[in-house]
């Protein structure tokens, strides 16, 4: 990808995405966000469009798309995906457009409680899920449904999916790094500086790994 990208981005408003989205601006790229209130964007630059709208709209993601180097989706409804694939009905959609205009990298965020498809959780990942995270389960099949989808029928994308540990929105806790086998609780800031990396980072594609911490030595 090149140095100065235009990005897509999807959930720019929620706790990863509004800081994915001042650090992509800051690092000189060009961010189009789809905002359902364009008011919940405290961010403001020259480089920053808005585009208002939902994805559970019916989008023109060819227009969405034109010129754009990369996608990014940091996309959570617990309420609506109680009852519905919000996020994979979308990632469906956007696939084939991507195909159409060229758009090859697309960053997908994911729960760490949602398993990598074809491995399953660790037991004190199942743990957690089936107690304290049980409210959230049709956001960890949703998301799961997306990632079988990229696995099985969207090879020819540079896809990765980040399995984010996501804990709070405090200060910085360090450099987050990719994980087959662990995943740290990072904050928001963290875990948006990793997803930055990430779209540059050619060994992460077709991965669905999570994130950690590197302890000092």
């Amino acid at each position: 990808m090149a140095t100065q990208q235009n990005l897509l981005v999807f959930g720019s408003t929620g706790q990863t995405g509004r800081h994915f989205t001042r650090l992509a601006l800051d690092a000189g790229h060009h961010v189009r966000a789809l905002v359902r209130t364009p008011a919940k964007l405290a961010v403001r630059h020259d480089e920053l469009e808005i585009v208002q709208g939902s994805v559970t709209d019916d989008l023109d993601l060819d227009a969405l798309l034109d010129g754009v180097d990369g996608v990014v989706a940091m996309l959570g409804d617990a309420a609506a995906q109680r009852t519905r694939q919000v996020n994979t009905t979308l990632v469906r959609s956007l696939v084939p457009a991507m195909r159409r205009s060229g758009t090859r990298r697309f960053l997908y965020q994911a729960g760490g409680l949602s398993a990598a498809p074809g491995k399953r959780l660790s037991p004190v990942l199942r743990l957690i899920r089936g107690t304290v995270a049980r409210s959230h389960v049709g956001q960890h099949e949703d998301n799961e449904a997306v990632m079988r989808y990229l696995d099985e029928e969207a090879q020819d994308v540079d896809w990765m999916v980040h399995r984010a540990g996501i804990g709070s929105d405090g200060p910085s806790k360090g450099e987050l790094h990719r994980s087959a086998s662990k995943i740290s609780i990072g904050t928001f800031v963290d875990c948006a500086a990793y997803n930055l990396r990430s779209l540059t980072d050619d060994s992460a594609v077709h991965t669905c790994d999570g994130s950690t911490y590197r302890r000092s030595r």
